[in-house]
């Protein structure tokens, strides 16, 4: 239930990427190699690459390629988070899901369902919408109560009770709030699988996670670590490091499912 976020801040490249032709790919492809046999789904962050202009969106399509070319049973997730009008959200489905060819996206629901149409309408990929963010201020909006319930539960509720008619959406509620996350498991039961971020670097607990988000059968969780595995070393071994804890993650993660 292993989910590595591919997100290669530049500044902390080992020195003997950076100096490369391609250093986010570089990096990527060597710790897909990796962990490859370890992760349920890989999670690039576009902002790390979009940050470099065309340069780093080459790079990113690279990473999604190699990925799809040698290790196709291992599904892309893009974390990007978009959202706006059914027209632009056309360009946006269309950017992740034809050009790049991942298998799911992140998208926020504050356009509404008529907009996010766009996504939902790709019936064979992964509509992540973000409910709860792993964020400290996440509170500041999404605790908001409308008629005695938060604003979180409410997205969750809609989400799963009225977009998904094509059984293709999925919640994001992030780690560092293992209360909501059972909350939200508890009303709505066993067939809504979470991506919950924020493990690792941002502080989330592994236990506290697994227990509030796991359903009946111990599964229905994809866990996010990526800083904390990517860069957990930053020597000429930085690859190997990424797996010992990669590794150690995910025997943590099934220790308590």
């Amino acid at each position: 239930m292993l989910c590595v976020g591919l997100d290669p801040d530049v500044a902390k490249l080992p020195s003997s990427i950076a100096s490369q032709p391609d250093p986010l790919f570089t990096f990527n492809k060597a710790i897909i190699d990796a962990t490859a046999d370890l992760v349920s789904v890989y999670k690039p962050n576009t902002a790390f690459y979009e940050g470099l202009g065309a340069d780093g969106v080459k790079q990113l399509k690279q990473t999604c390629e190699y990925i799809q070319q040698n290790y196709s049973g291992i599904p892309i997730l893009l974390d990007f988070k978009r959202g706006d009008i059914g027209n632009t959200n056309n360009y946006y489905a269309e950017y992740a899901f034809e050009y790049l060819g991942v298998d799911a996206i992140t998208v926020h629901p504050y356009f509404g369902q008529e907009a996010s149409e766009a996504f939902l309408a790709y019936k064979e990929k992964g509509i992540v919408i973000l409910c709860r963010s792993s964020n400290p201020g996440a509170g500041e909006f999404q605790d908001l109560e409308v008629d005695g319930k938060k604003l979180y539960r409410i997205v969750a509720e809609a989400v799963m009770n009225k977009w998904n008619e094509n059984k293709n959406c999925l919640l994001m509620i992030g780690s560092p709030y293992p209360e909501e996350l059972a909350e939200v498991r508890q009303a709505l039961g066993d067939d809504v699988t979470f991506l919950i971020p924020g493990i690792g670097a941002q502080g989330g607990d592994v236990e506290a996670t697994v227990k509030a988000g796991v359903n009946s059968k111990g599964t229905g969780v994809m866990i996010s670590a990526s800083r904390s595995v990517i860069f957990a070393g930053n020597g000429e071994d930085f690859a190997e490091a990424a797996r010992a804890e990669a590794i150690k993650l995910r025997d943590e993660i099934n220790k308590y499912r």
